[in-house]
């Protein structure tokens, strides 16, 4: 159908196509008549909250007449103790996309670019695209690398022009699960222009066991341009209260906070996010049971002879040797949901989350099923 309003609408905004989440369980009962549905789809927790947070949104819900803490006092203190910043380095977001989309707000537009990763998150491209701006996207390191298709920061440094200024760095990355380690990000990080602002990406960085991942906001008074990015959806197991945070200088906190929309994070979310943070033994239980689900699916999936990228995240990027259309296709028939990737370029490979064990087991029937072996 023709848009009849297109000719209206900003110019970055024509060409946009919407986000594509992995599938509804809801949408696949419906379509496909199928029950007892896996998901393993979207990087959630599979043990969802914790219960120190769902007795914060107990609490909390007997209130909701009343408009949220629009600045989330309680919250960006609990978070800026846990960096080591002042509160006024924090600014909090409807999920770490919705600071994402913030960033490109507030520093991009036409005549300007922005340098991201051929296979990073989908929504740099998508921020980028609606401010108007110049996609620059460096090509991956190749997939005989130790870590396949992974930010090859040799090649992203070489787009950074006079007009460039915004580089997104997604550690780990989605979809591939690979990893930088301290001292390469930081050298990248200290050879860009002041003028350059670099936002790293953590959204999976509380599952990362690996003695050399960065501990990057302690480097915000070295690199007053840089921006790290977190969220409370994945490991903390709030993906549905949207709740994800930026930790900046106080300088760039100020101009996002400018462009904010007022109560753009809720009271539940509010109220559950400061619970889940003091609620190590929940976070602990859930990365345990990630690693192991790791090992255990990348297992599986190399022994169907499989191509498993190493991944440090909640989810495995698995090369299926074969368009993977079809194959996710008949996972569908089996009632397991995964994420086909070719929207990022890679149309061979499936990126599968990590479940619970039960779940887990339920993908390697279905695989083995749908492969035939």
């Amino acid at each position: 159908m023709t848009n009849r309003f297109l000719d209206l609408a900003a110019a970055g905004i024509c060409g946009l196509r919407p986000y594509q989440p992995g599938k509804p369980i809801a949408e696949l009962e419906r379509e496909y008549g199928v029950t007892d549905i896996v998901k393993l789809a979207s990087n959630e927790n599979p043990l969802g909250p914790g219960p120190r947070a769902l007795a914060a949104i107990a609490v909390a819900s007997g209130d909701l007449a009343r408009y949220p803490d629009a600045n989330g006092y309680e919250l960006k203190n609990a978070l800026a103790a846990r960096h080591g910043v002042t509160p006024d380095c924090v600014t909090l977001g409807n999920g770490s996309n919705d600071v994402l989309v913030l960033l490109a707000e507030v520093f991009l537009r036409p005549g300007l670019g922005a340098v991201y990763s051929r296979h990073a998150f989908a929504v740099y491209a998508l921020a980028v695209q609606a401010a108007g701006a110049t996609h620059l996207v460096a090509d991956a390191l190749p997939v005989e690398d130790e870590q396949p298709f992974g930010h090859d920061l040799d090649a992203m440094a070489a787009l950074v022009g006079p007009e460039t200024r915004m580089v997104f760095i997604a550690n780990p990355n989605n979809p591939t699960g690979t990893w930088l380690e301290a001292g390469a990000l930081e050298g990248f990080i200290g050879a860009l222009p002041e003028h350059l602002v670099v936002v790293i990406d953590e959204a999976y960085s509380e599952y990362v066991r690996e003695s050399d991942y960065p501990e990057t906001t302690r480097w915000l008074a070295r690199y007053p341009n840089l921006v790290v990015t977190r969220t409370f959806s994945k490991a903390f197991g709030l993906a549905g209260l949207r709740m994800g945070y930026a930790v900046s200088s106080p300088e760039i906190a100020d101009l996002l906070n400018r462009v904010r929309q007022p109560f753009n994070t809720n009271s539940l979310a509010q109220a559950a996010a400061l619970a889940a943070l003091g609620d190590e033994a929940h976070l602990a239980r859930s990365v345990e049971i990630n690693a192991a689900g790791l090992q255990r699916v990348g297992q599986a999936c190399a022994a169907l002879g499989l191509g498993v990228v190493p991944s440090v995240g909640n989810f495995l990027l698995v090369d299926m040797g074969t368009e993977a259309a079809l194959l996710y296709e008949a996972l569908l028939r089996e009632a397991v949901i995964v994420r086909p990737v070719g929207n990022y370029g890679l149309p061979n490979h499936l990126r599968i989350s990590i479940g619970t064990p039960a779940e887990n087991d339920r993908l390697i029937a279905a695989l083995n099923k749908v492969l035939g072996t």
